[in-house]
């Protein structure tokens, strides 16, 4: 099978590749599409993602297609099913397993990570983390189901109700899906900030973004808003998330940063303001809630996939070649 490889820090090969085998609890799957994000930059690039990936890898860990093969033990799907894949997978053994923070276990793996994923014809995943897909959703939007629940997962984190007023800073592929997320929550007033111009008038006229900032020629209001995602993971757009709330509001910092980086902030303002200020980090059981809000139509994901490209461009697509770009899909399979 046809197959991209990392095989060093920035460098990938086609490579031909023998079919997967699969375990009896695993899932053999036909690609169809493979999305590809930040984490995949940050792999490229030899930094960790969720978990480190280690060359010879196949990378590709937001993932669609169609079941080829299951194993003696599978029973949730069978070959011909169309298929979402959730890329994380827990031990269930350690103690954040045991005490329902299944995100922060000690032996965290991932397909597209830690294992082979969907840059190549065929990959395989356990039938835990298989979902079928309704007939309502396209296996082009299914690629991109993960990052949802990544989003999704950060808003189950915080208080949400309807009176709110939230920002979303960031007008990336992430901070678009939670403008989408927020108002499927039933907040009643959700503004973006970023620094694409036609990014921002696209989600007030398509989306229902209240107010749009330019944060390149326009200061975000400060002690204004009830909730805050950071989609960034920028130093400076930390600082502005949590200058941009107001009394007893909450910050998810969403955006991931640089390791090494730090931001200051004012720490008699988070006491005088008693702000919450909470991380999130991947999915733990929130890819059937992502997948009811796409097939249902409450997310519009299809329309934030700017680029359809092919195995070959990927390197060059992480390069920064493309122009233009919201989310990016890689068609692997015919």
């Amino acid at each position: 099978m046809k197959a991209l490889v990392l095989t060093g820090v920035k460098q990938f090969e086609i490579q031909d590749l023998p079919t997967p085998e699969i375990a009896p609890n695993e899932v053999l799957i036909n690609t169809a599409y493979a999305g590809v994000c930040g984490t995949d930059h940050d792999l490229y690039a030899g930094r960790p993602g969720s978990a480190a990936a280690v060359p010879p890898i196949v990378l590709g860990h937001e993932n669609s297609g169609v079941v080829a093969a299951i194993g003696d033990e599978v029973t949730n799907v069978k070959p011909g099913d169309r298929v979402a894949v959730d890329p994380n997978i827990y031990c269930g053994q350690c103690e954040f397993c045991l005490t329902q923070r299944p995100e922060l276990c000690d032996h965290l793996s991932a397909v597209g990570v830690t294992r082979d994923g969907g840059l190549a014809e065929q990959f395989t995943a356990p039938a835990t983390v298989v979902y079928k897909l309704p007939d309502t959703v396209s296996l082009r939007d299914a690629a991109a189901i993960e990052p949802v629940s990544c989003g999704v997962h950060g808003l189950d984190l915080l208080d949400l109700r309807p009176y709110q007023k939230a920002l979303v800073i960031g007008d990336g592929f992430m901070g678009q899906i939670f403008v989408q997320l927020l108002q499927a929550y039933g907040v009643h007033q959700v503004d973006l900030a970023g620094i694409f111009d036609e990014k921002l008038q696209r989600n007030k006229d398509l989306f229902g973004v209240t107010n749009i900032y330019n944060t390149t020629r326009e200061q975000i209001p400060a002690d204004t808003y009830d909730v805050v995602i950071e989609a960034v993971g920028l130093p400076a757009t930390q600082a502005q998330a949590v200058a941009a709330t107001k009394k007893g509001a909450q910050v998810l910092m969403f955006g991931v940063g640089p390791q090494e980086a730090h931001f200051e902030m004012n720490t008699y303002d988070i006491y005088k303001k008693q702000l919450t200020i909470q991380g999130s980090f991947i999915n733990p059981l929130t890819f059937k809630d992502a997948i009811a809000l796409v097939s249902t139509g409450k997310m519009n994901i299809g329309a934030l996939i700017s680029h359809e490209i092919e195995l070959e461009q990927v390197q060059d697509f992480l390069e920064g070649k493309f122009t233009g770009v919201s989310k990016a899909v890689v068609k692997v399979g015919k």
